[in-house]
């Protein structure tokens, strides 16, 4: 018997295979996600240079916002390089970037873990219980139009000053938009899902976890991604006061002595922040769920 005759061994065809198979997918994904990153570029290149020109000409825009008391594009890069490293203008915000960011960070991952603990088991419930929809939804539409912003005084008083009081406003910026989302994607589950589940076997005790929480995946996430969100600019309002370390108790030291160079550029970050982590949650979603097909249609 030749070397040509010889029966191949097993396993030994899908093994070299696989990877040719998959070469292919792995250069069209970077390639997808490479266009994807150049359209995105022209709209903030074309910002900063308007942003540019509008401060150098002394533009005055609608509503009266007057340009050139803006720094230049310039000036806050050359802030922000200071904020993270250190080294260019050497005063007391040199270098303490990271430190204000870990503590934003920790605040607003508290708050919205929190909100999400409540909001997703409750809107389940909420959601497939008409009695307690009836009992618990006319209290909720009567407390979510109050403004954030309007807690705010009173979250000092009943609190106090600290991190305690930021946290709260954070979960009362999360909160609400978690749980109605998560209510819609429960109430969105087609009826034919739960007969399809009765005809396989499945107990109704089981169909909670197995039929309407994989469905209303994709409203579930919509919430936590517009929380996320809203938690970042929350933020900001809740280290206005008592508050010496973080994004917006920087932003409101800055304010105080008129540097908006500084100002600028720790928007730049908390926008970066928000960015950041809502990419983070999708690969959270993702690690979790690979194997759901409704996914895709929630990012």
């Amino acid at each position: 018997m030749t070397r040509a005759d010889a029966p191949a061994q097993p396993g030994t065809g899908t093994a070299t295979a696989a990877p040719t198979e998959q070469a292919p997918r792995v250069v069209a994904r970077y390639r997808s996600r490479a266009l994807s990153l150049l359209w995105a570029l022209p709209v903030p290149a074309l910002l900063i240079l308007l942003w540019d020109r509008g401060v150098h000409g002394g533009w005055t825009l609608p509503l009266g916002i007057q340009m050139r008391y803006l720094p230049t594009p310039l000036e806050v890069a050359r802030r922000l390089a200071d904020l993270g490293f250190g080294g260019l203008i050497d005063d007391t915000y040199s270098g303490t970037l990271w430190l204000h960011l870990y503590a934003s960070t920790v605040r607003v991952v508290q708050g919205f873990a929190l909100a999400a603990l409540i909001a997703v088991p409750l809107g389940i419930v909420m959601g497939r219980s008409r009695l307690v929809y009836r009992m618990v939804e006319p209290t909720i539409n009567l407390i979510r139009p109050i403004p954030v912003t309007a807690w705010a005084p009173l979250s000092l008083l009943i609190i106090g000053f600290g991190d305690r009081s930021t946290i709260f406003l954070v979960f009362l910026a999360a909160v609400f938009a978690i749980l109605l989302n998560t209510i819609a994607g429960v109430q969105a589950v087609p009826p034919r899902l739960f007969e399809a589940a009765a005809m396989l076997g499945t107990r109704p005790a089981q169909t909670l976890y197995k039929v309407v929480l994989p469905a209303a995946v994709p409203g579930i996430v919509s919430g936590l991604r517009i929380a996320l969100g809203l938690s970042w600019v929350i933020l900001v309002v809740g280290e206005t006061v008592g508050i010496r370390v973080g994004l917006g108790a920087l932003i409101t030291q800055a304010r105080e002595q008129s540097r908006t160079d500084l100002i600028v550029a720790v928007m730049i970050v908390i926008g970066l922040a928000g960015f950041l982590a809502d990419r983070v949650l999708l690969l959270a979603v993702r690690m979790l769920v690979r194997r759901r097909p409704l996914l895709p249609a929630a990012t």
